[in-house]
């Protein structure tokens, strides 16, 4: 039976709305109260599976010794997709609800299987670099028309490549990390002279990150087929922006200190394989891409996404947009492709974000910056709050699945409360 099947039962019990059913087992770093130790383990229903414990064990076959006694997952993923594949399928095997080693071993299960609730979890990889890239069209449309207007708002690149930059790997963080409010140049449209300040136009940005497995030699391309090999998996991802510091620094090079602040994933990486029964079709590309960048179908996958906001006099989260991982104009894989047509050399570890994923909607957009147009429309919030942009205090949360037959995948969050700006040094 396939790790993917949805007839798949664990002899743990998982509820239906659970995000962590057998047929996900998304990698994560975690230690506990009594073991501080990080190491990796794979989420099943309301508890982690310690592999690390698993292997000494003798249940589970490891090609690298002590590949998951360690704080990232990075060791594990450059053992490269065979092994990927052949892991999961032991993991998957040994949490069937008919295979007994597991099961019916009172010891094994104690030593195994942890409580997420009583668990830490950690930056889930080492992170080697991270590219961000601009590939919904939606969003792309929306943002040109509130900063340049409608004559001019997709720029004439745009529909020929995929358009990114590369950002900061070392401000990476997990979920639930606090999140300073950044100092930096602003100049509002009506000031004669920019000043230096905390942002007032604080953002978030839904997107997914697309996490590396593989690399690739500086000086070569890569093939489709090349580029898919690469994707161990994918994390929810919300990167933070200074709307205000953004729009006085992106003057000729682009996006700087607006976005190096912080960048926040899940702490669960969803492999490719799990997603592969969600693949659909993305839009219509028009024009077609270039040779290097064309693609097979079904390279889009069919993801649910929630953005959550919820104010310090709020009690809980309220859903502030809805969006699809489907609606993106550029896949991961031309993302990935276009990064190295030119040579560029691909790592272990490297993070693709997808840029913000917007639909056709208000209701599915995925930044303030498009939810409140510019902070001309603010958010109404339940309580009678409303919100443009981000207010110290408040906790940004994104959610996401992928549905299936009586099961789903999901990503567990990616969230993070704004703190205060620093004292301005004198």
């Amino acid at each position: 039976m396939s790790a993917n099947d949805p007839g798949l039962k664990s002899f743990i019990p998982v509820a239906p709305d659970s995000d962590f059913p057998i047929q996900n087992l998304p990698y994560g770093v975690f230690s506990t109260p009594t073991d501080a130790t990080p190491r990796v383990g794979v989420a099943i229903g309301d508890f982690i599976l310690d592999l690390a414990a698993l292997h000494r064990a003798g249940l589970l076959a490891c090609a690298k010794p002590d590949v998951f006694a360690r704080d990232a997952i990075n060791d594990f993923m450059a053992l490269g997709p065979p092994v990927w594949k052949a892991t999961r399928a032991q993991i998957s095997h040994l949490l069937d609800a008919r295979t007994p080693d597991l099961r019916d071993d009172a010891a094994a299960r104690a030593k195994t299987l942890v409580p997420r609730a009583s668990a830490r979890l950690h930056l889930p990889l080492k992170v080697s670099a991270f590219s961000d890239f601009f590939s919904s069209r939606q969003h792309a449309t929306n943002a040109g028309k509130i900063i340049r207007g409608d004559a001019s708002a997709l720029a004439p690149n745009w529909l020929t490549m995929p358009i990114g930059y590369n950002s900061r790997a070392s401000t990476i963080v997990v979920s639930g990390t606090p999140v300073r409010r950044p100092l930096g140049q602003r100049k509002p449209r009506n000031a004669e002279h920019p000043s230096f300040g905390p942002s007032a136009n604080l953002d978030c940005e839904l997107e997914m990150g697309v996490v590396l497995g593989g690399g690739s030699a500086m000086g070569e391309m890569l093939s489709e087929a090349q580029a898919e090999q690469m994707i161990f998996g994918f994390t929810l991802l919300n990167d933070w922006s200074a709307r205000d510091i953004q729009a006085w620094e992106y003057q000729p090079l682009g996006p700087f200190l607006a976005k190096a602040f912080a960048t926040t994933i899940s702490p669960w990486i969803v492999t490719a394989e799990a997603l592969e029964p969600f693949r659909v079709e993305g839009p219509v590309q028009e024009p077609p891409p270039f040779p290097y960048l064309r693609q097979g179908p079904g390279r889009n996958y069919n993801v649910t996404l929630d953005l959550l906001l919820k104010t310090a006099g709020m009690h809980d989260h309220a859903r502030i947009s809805q969006t699809n991982f489907s609606f993106m104009y550029w896949s991961s894989i031309q993302q990935l492709m276009h990064h190295a047509c030119t040579g560029c050399a691909m790592s272990v570890g490297d993070i693709l974000g997808s840029g913000t994923i917007s639909g056709d909607t208000r209701d599915q957009l995925g930044s303030l910056l498009e939810l409140s147009w510019g902070g001309s429309q603010p958010i109404d919030l339940p309580g009678g709050e409303t919100r443009t942009f981000l207010q110290d205090g408040d906790n940004l949360a994104i959610r996401g699945f992928a549905q299936g037959p009586g099961y789903r995948i999901g990503f567990g969050e990616a969230e993070g409360t704004i703190l205060p700006a620093l004292p301005i040094p004198v």
